[in-house]
């Protein structure tokens, strides 16, 4: 009541009311994502944490982060390293792939070095162009 009769506080409350209901909806899609991706539950485990949450949202979700919330951010952790690693080893494999200009160069140099002749040079670097 205190609140509206001062505008200002109204709509400053309004603001914090919502931003704290968008917090705990983001924190509600994470932990069920974690409960999904956990690979030290079983299914049982499993069914009971999204029915905890589900039929006692604030104090599940509240619980779900005191328990759990350690192993949740460590999971998170691996996961970021793997995806990481991936795109690593993605860009270093396009990268080292060279495209034809790197080809043609390493034709140039086994025929100047004589590895290969001139026939051989013309029709590899056709393949290459081709």
């Amino acid at each position: 009541m205190l609140a509206y009769d001062y505008p200002a506080r109204g709509i400053f409350l309004s603001m914090l009311y919502f931003f704290i209901f968008f917090i705990w909806i983001m924190l509600l899609f994470r932990i069920f994502s974690d409960i999904f991706r956990s690979r030290d539950m079983g299914g049982f485990a499993k069914t009971l944490w999204v029915l905890f949450v589900v039929l006692m949202p604030f104090l599940g979700v509240f619980i779900y982060v005191i328990v759990r919330g350690r192993s949740m951010s460590a999971r998170e952790v691996a996961n970021a390293t793997a995806q990481n690693e991936a795109f690593r080893t993605y860009v270093q494999q396009t990268a080292s792939s060279g495209g034809t200009a790197d080809e043609l160069t390493k034709l140039a140099e086994l025929k100047n070095s004589g590895a290969i002749t001139q026939a051989e040079f013309d029709a590899a670097k056709a393949k290459a162009l081709a």
